[in-house]
């Protein structure tokens, strides 16, 4: 299957079915649109940075915060509510963590994830293959916490997102300090677009750096 980035928080994954997740616009956040069709929209939560569904090209079905279990193109999905914020979602709102598996890999997108979840929600997330998790603080995890989520669901392979990029406009960290705690030997910096198979997946966890 096919795996690409379109920066910020927006990654496109096909395997017949096209589903995107958190799209922007480019022009808001200051980088380029993403330039992709899909069949199925997702959208962790109602901010401009990640709710951009008009920006994506063909007849999709759009999904907002889109809790609990549901099915769509013969995939089934999870969306498990979580907070933008420690606070309950009190200062930045809700958040939704999206679950799916594709050609037998379990992905997990997290969204503006804002505070460290609790038994439960791992209990619900069970196993993951791919962790895209936010890793530029400020409106998200600081990147302690971020490292423990990371051992506690002890994934195949992580992919940071939602971090500064040449031209970003938000306010937000680079990939330094995420790299300082991810070790040297097992980041891999794969490009844009990438084909995942089930067989590719190795022992113990990998750091992959998607680029623009």
């Amino acid at each position: 299957m096919r795996i690409a980035w379109h920066g910020h928080s927006c990654f496109e994954f096909t395997d017949g079915l096209s589903v995107v997740v958190d799209p922007h616009d480019g022009r808001s956040i200051g980088i380029m649109p993403p330039s992709v069709r899909a069949d199925l929209v997702l959208m962790t939560h109602d901010h401009y940075d990640h709710n951009a569904a008009r920006a994506i090209r063909g007849v999709h079905k759009d999904f907002m915060e889109k809790a609990g279990e549901f099915e769509y193109g013969g995939i089934r999905f999870l969306g498990i509510p979580t907070h933008h914020d420690e606070s309950r979602g009190a200062k930045r709102g809700r958040n939704t963590v999206y679950r799916f598996q594709m050609e037998g890999i379990v992905f997990c997108h997290c969204g503006d994830l804002g505070h460290m979840p609790d038994d439960f929600f791992f209990h619900q997330l069970g196993k993951v293959d791919v962790l895209m998790v936010p890793t530029g603080g400020g409106f998200t995890l600081e990147i302690g916490k971020v490292m423990q989520l990371i051992e506690r669901i002890n994934p195949k392979i992580v992919v940071p997102m939602h971090y500064r990029v040449g031209g970003l406009s938000i306010a937000i960290d680079g990939l330094d300090s995420f790299l300082s705690h991810a070790p040297d030997d097992r980041v891999y910096h794969v490009g844009n677009v990438v084909e995942l198979y089930a067989d590719d997946l190795m022992e113990g966890t990998e750091y992959w750096i998607f680029s623009l």
